[in-house]
């Protein structure tokens, strides 16, 4: 059967606001040709309505409508969309499906990409944001597109930055404002003590220093690393380079950047700076700086390697940002970087910035698998179909066609169940791992031998993802995986329920078809107590069950 593409026009919807679906068709054969496209918008395993449209198409030309959806008002809210093409006698052609949501505020669910690339005249603008919506992308991060760390805008245009690329702030007012079209925020990157060396230079007094007395900087004679703490120079400078980008550009907030390192040093004077105190208090003068201007104005702060996540998740950022690095490369610890982060933040979104060449396609569906399954967001996409697999992020690297397809159905599946995987539930795994066995099956945390488990609790239910780990010969992210996991069949599932149970149902990005379906399941009962058994059909990379409750 054939395949319908089809996407929402905008990355996500503000309640009242209407959805266009675009539809295109593959070629048809034969003469020319009548028939309906139906849409059926889902919540969850419901429909909850439907349209319909009559299309022509010209014989074998490929076709492209838009048909108007309307949305109800409820928010946060994913949905999927489904849609089958028949001819005028009813025959089933093709289908295909996608997803959108409302959301208030995109920071609820930071679906984060980046741009990287700001050349003069740049030709396929509308191209790239088209393409990062079919992702359901709704911010980006627009790295490295200053004209220095320290002199943020500059009057000349085009201008080549620190590394001699040439940029244009015309390009990048036009990527803001073609985003802006789609319901994307822009984000201006600011590193919170990075400045060139001339700069740093000129002004001894206002960096950092090491044990040894020497100025503390980044790459040899690339940056020099400045004194952050409120109230210094280096800090009051910074925050009027801020408070001109909100007054003078369109970006919708900003996105500050630390090294990682150091983590402690010495001012001029030669007194201690603790900067795991400094940077959460710039984040604070930084937030209230920008709000003054523009109250609506989002906040984000790079937790390298986690780093200082207690003191930066009570600060006013909008979702907690963590770089991934060494020692945490297993795929474990991507689950509990975003479950502590969401502990700590009171319920923030977490985005991770976990780095994987796309060439390592298992790893990828792994690692997204394991981030969306616990409630988490990944920075990886941007750009016309690229990739980060460095953290500079200009070395983007490209996706295969395969991979494309994948992620489409991952991004899809992680918007339109979003109300199950992340938006309002906190994470279960601890106790649903004692209420649930996969017969004849090692199940556990990700690094257990077959299947990962990882739950999530709602009002009224328990989202159970299984993740397939069978045949793997590690369990490391950021090593490459040459093999995939070995796919499952008819797996037998016992579950205890800690109360009475509705409905089961499951969905999988991996199926043919993303739409839920319901499982069959028996209550009996046994020395432990209570349970249902039922049948999960077959298991690739991810599944999702969900048990919904009598109450």
């Amino acid at each position: 059967m054939a395949a319908l593409d089809l996407f929402p026009d905008k990355a996500f919807y503000y309640p009242g606001e209407a959805a266009r679906i675009t539809v295109r068709m593959p070629p048809l054969e034969g003469l020319s040709w009548q028939g309906r496209i139906r849409l059926r918008l889902m919540f969850l395993a419901d429909e909850v309505l439907a349209v319909e449209e009559e299309v022509a198409l010209d014989p074998g030309a490929p076709g492209e409508i838009h048909i108007p959806l309307p949305l109800p008002p409820e928010d946060p809210r994913g949905y999927g969309v489904d849609a089958e093409l028949r001819d005028a006698e009813g025959k089933l052609l093709a289908r295909g499906s996608t997803a959108l949501d409302v959301l208030r505020r995109w920071t609820v669910a930071p679906r984060y990409g980046f741009l990287s690339d700001f050349p003069p005249n740049r030709p396929d603008i509308e191209e790239v944001v088209e393409a990062l919506v079919q992702f359901h992308i709704n911010g980006l991060q627009f790295y490295d597109w200053m004209y220095r760390h320290e002199d943020l805008l500059t009057e000349e245009d085009p201008y080549r930055d620190l590394l001699g690329r040439l940029l244009s702030r015309r390009t990048v007012e036009a990527l803001i404002e073609a985003a802006h079209r789609r319901n994307i925020a822009a984000m201006a990157y600011a590193a919170v003590y990075g400045a060139s060396v001339a700069f740093a230079r000129a002004r001894p007094g206002w960096t950092l220093y090491g044990a040894d007395g020497h100025s503390l900087g980044l790459g040899e004679d690339f940056l020099s690393i400045m004194d952050p703490r409120p109230g210094s120079p280096w800090a009051q400078h910074l925050l009027r380079e801020l408070a001109e980008v909100m007054q003078v550009t369109r970006f919708d907030g900003i996105h500050l950047d630390q090294y990682g390192e150091p983590r402690t040093a010495w001012d001029a004077h030669g007194r201690l700076v603790d900067l795991a105190s400094a940077l959460p208090a710039f984040i604070e003068q930084a937030s209230a700086v920008m709000r003054s201007i523009r109250p609506d104005a989002t906040v984000v702060f790079n937790a390298v390697n986690n780093w200082p996540i207690k003191a930066v998740a009570r600060t006013p950022v909008d979702f907690l940002y963590i770089e991934v690095w060494p020692p945490h490369t297993a795929y474990s610890d991507l689950w509990r970087l975003i479950v502590k982060g969401q502990r700590l933040g009171g319920g923030k979104p977490v985005v991770l910035a976990a780095y994987i060449d796309p060439a390592w396609e298992v790893n990828v569906r792994l690692a997204d698998a394991v981030i969306f399954a616990s409630g988490g967001y990944h920075i990886e996409l941007g750009e016309r179909d690229r990739m980060l697999a460095d953290p500079y992020f200009p070395k983007h690297r490209p996706l295969s066609e395969d991979l494309r397809e994948v992620l489409r159905r991952y991004y899809d599946f992680a918007v339109r169940y979003e109300n199950v995987l992340a938006l309002g539930t906190w994470d279960s795994t601890a106790a649903a791992m004692r209420r649930i066995a996969l017969k004849g099956l090692s199940a556990g945390l990700p690094g257990a031998t077959d299947v990962w488990i990882i739950a999530r609790k709602g009002g009224g239910f328990e989202a159970i993802n299984l993740i397939l780990a069978r045949g793997l010969p590690h369990r490391e992210w950021n090593r490459p995986l040459e093999i995939a996991p070995s796919p499952l069949e008819d797996i037998s599932v016992r579950y205890f329920p800690p109360q009475a149970v509705r409905r089961v149902w499951l969905a999988s990005p991996d199926f043919d078809n993303p739409v839920a379906m319901c499982l069959r399941f028996k209550p009996d009962q046994c020395p432990q107590g209570n349970y249902i058994e039922f049948t999960v059909p077959r298991l690739e990379y991810w599944d999702l069950l969900v048990i919904e409750f009598a109450q």
